[in-house]
């Protein structure tokens, strides 16, 4: 009975250490408005824990002599190939190569390995992979942005482009490809822009649309693209989204 007791309060107390990794988990993706948000990272890592105590409890209450065969981590192991339909519904495609929602991705199918390794009874293992987890994905790239080289301190930018008909399109490309531009000081600036993927479409009244994505340096906001394309002549509109 005592031993059972026992059982049962070291369960409660690894479901207890799942949930509140995954709650740290997922304080960090809601903080950041990810798809993964605090209740998903904590039912993921709940539930992992869960299936993972299951399984081991199972082996110890049915395995024997007469199953020589039970692995007490079967069960367990299925998690990790399981949990992938989740992690699939928050990666987005927004057209091209431009993909978001990785590390989100990433993060489902580490909270699930956090619960397994919670449910196995590795608390000390669980406990450092989420301080490199909260270190890897919060501080690795603020160091890499201070003394990291320009090409990976850069992110992506959807631009939409429409202009007036019979313009050449080429200085239009041109003057958002030149390595500098002219500020209202009458200063220029070195950009450091660079056209990634690019499509133009004629519309119905003989106009063009350049649908492109650049790559622009992290300090190179979206608004300060917007109003440079935007004094370019014979621009009629554009539209500028952040990937």
């Amino acid at each position: 009975m005592d031993f059972t007791i026992d059982l049962h309060t070291e369960s409660i107390v690894k479901l207890l250490v799942a949930m509140l990794f995954g709650l740290f988990i997922g304080i960090d993706r809601q903080l950041k408005q990810k798809p993964l948000g605090i209740r998903t990272s904590m039912v993921i890592s709940i539930a992992s824990c869960l299936v993972t105590l299951v399984s081991i409890h199972a082996y110890d209450k049915f395995g024997g002599t007469d199953h020589p065969n039970m692995d007490p981590m079967r069960l367990a192991a299925q998690i990790v190939s399981g949990i992938g339909f989740l992690g699939a519904g928050v990666i987005l495609r927004r057209g091209g190569d431009a993909i978001s929602g990785l590390t989100s991705a990433a993060l489902i199918w580490t909270a699930s390995g956090i619960g397994i390794a919670v449910g196995a009874g590795f608390y000390v293992e669980a406990g450092y992979a989420v301080i490199l987890l909260m270190f890897a994905v919060n501080a690795v790239p603020l160091l890499i942005r201070a003394i990291g080289p320009e090409v990976l301190n850069k992110h992506e930018i959807s631009i939409k482009i429409i202009m007036e008909p019979n313009y050449i399109l080429t200085d239009v490309i041109q003057k958002i490809e030149q390595r500098h531009i002219i500020t209202d000081q009458r200063k220029t600036r070195k950009t450091g822009r660079t056209i990634r993927r690019m499509k133009i479409k004629d519309l119905d009244d003989g106009r063009q649309l350049i649908d492109m994505v650049i790559s622009a340096p992290d300090k190179d906001y979206a608004t300060e693209i917007y109003y440079d394309v935007k004094k370019i002549e014979h621009v009629m509109s554009v539209e500028v989204e952040q990937l």
